[in-house]
């Protein structure tokens, strides 16, 4: 997407001005195509088949940046830290996560300022769901 074209949009949300749904699902297949190939971390996955953490992960972060509300509508409030809770997350899973969600974000190559706001905001998510030092 160009930079002009980011900007001309009809309701001035950063979900539209990036590209809307097919931005962030082309983001997070390409996330989940990391974690599938990551042992570790595709174990703490309780599903074989990660369609439904891709098509929650698509809906929320959708409905985060503008987009339709098709998650709360769904599955209610994100409470993302409570939602988390019963899988270890630890610093090195963290880690692991953020890798493949920066190749997830260079692969969509949006605009400088909207990558850093994006990459921000996910960076400080995935701190966020750190809920054990544990191995």
């Amino acid at each position: 997407m160009a930079a002009e074209d980011a900007v001309a949009t009809t309701d001035g949300s950063f979900w539209a001005a990036v590209g809307g749904r097919p931005t962030f699902e082309k983001l997070v297949r390409t996330f989940y195509a990391g974690v599938a190939s990551d042992p570790e971390l595709v174990a703490i996955y309780p599903e074989q088949n990660l369609e439904g953490a891709i098509q929650r992960l698509t809906g929320f972060l959708e409905q985060y940046w503008g987009g339709p509300g098709t998650y709360s509508e769904q599955r209610g409030h994100p409470r993302l830290r409570m939602r988390h809770m019963p899988f270890k997350v630890n610093p090195a899973q963290r880690d692991r996560w953020l890798t493949h969600m920066r190749a997830a974000v260079d692969a969509i190559e949006l605009p400088p300022l909207y990558e850093a706001e994006l990459w921000a905001y996910l960076e400080r998510a995935a701190f966020a769901m750190v809920n054990t030092f544990e191995d």
